[in-house]
C-alpha cells in the first residue's frame, strides 16, 4: 500500500468576490456600498499573515453593460483594500472580466471571452503572473461556475455556501496552512 501523494504548500488562493467578500446587492460598484460577508476581512488577514498571496477573480459585466466604469471599480477595489489593511489584510491582485456577450459598450461586447467564468483566463493569468502552479492554489467561490474556472486551470476549488468565511477558510484549508486553523 503506497502513501497518499502529498500536496505541494499552499501559496495562493484566488476568491471570488460578490457572495464571498462583499455581499452581492447586485453590480456593486460603491464604497458606499461595500458591506463585508461575515468574517471575510478577518479571513483575508489571516491568509495574509499565513504568506499566501489572495487574487481575485471576478466577472463584473457591469462595466461591459454601462452601469458603472473601470474607474468606478477601481475605486470599490481601492475602499476594500483600505479596509482590509485596518485589520493587516491585502488583496495582491484584482482579475476583473467587464467582457459580456450582451454588453452594451461595444468594445465589451464579446461572447464567450477566455476570462469570463467558468472559463479560466483570469485563474490563469494570476496563476502565470504570480509564478504558481496550479496545485500551489485554490480557488473558493460562491457559484460552480467558479469552481469549475478553477477546475479548467487545474486548480481545487471550493464552494462557498455563505456563513463566516474566516470559519471556511480554516476548515478547507488548515490542513494545508496551520496558521489558518
Amino acid at each position: 500500500m503506497t502513501a497518499p501523494a502529498e500536496l505541494p504548500p499552499l501559496k495562493a488562493v484566488f476568491l471570488d468576490r460578490d457572495g464571498v467578500l462583499n455581499i452581492d446587492h447586485g453590480y456593486v460598484h460603491d464604497p458606499a456600498k461595500l458591506d463585508w460577508i461575515d468574517g471575510a476581512r478577518e479571513a483575508v488577514a489571516a491568509m495574509t499573515a499565513a504568506g499566501l498571496r489572495v487574487l481575485v477573480v471576478t466577472n463584473q459585466s457591469g462595466v461591459g453593460r454601462g452601469y458603472f466604469d473601470e474607474t468606478a471599480l477601481a475605486r470599490f477595489h481601492a475602499a476594500m483594500q483600505d479596509q482590509l489593511a485596518e485589520l493587516g489584510g491585502r488583496i495582491d491582485a484584482f482579475y476583473h472580466c467587464p467582457f459580456h456577450e450582451a454588453a452594451t459598450v461595444e468594445a465589451y461586447r464579446v461572447a464567450d471571452h477566455p476570462d469570463r467564468k467558468p472559463n479560466p483566463g483570469m485563474v490563469l493569468r494570476g496563476l502565470a503572473d504570480w509564478n504558481l502552479q496550479p496545485g500551489e492554489a485554490v480557488i473558493i467561490g460562491d457559484r460552480d461556475i467558479d469552481v469549475e474556472a478553477g477546475a479548467r486551470a487545474g486548480v481545487a476549488g471550493y464552494l462557498f455556501e455563505g456563513g463566516d468565511l474566516r470559519a471556511f477558510v480554516a476548515q478547507v484549508l488548515g490542513a494545508r496552512v496551520p496558521g489558518l486553523a
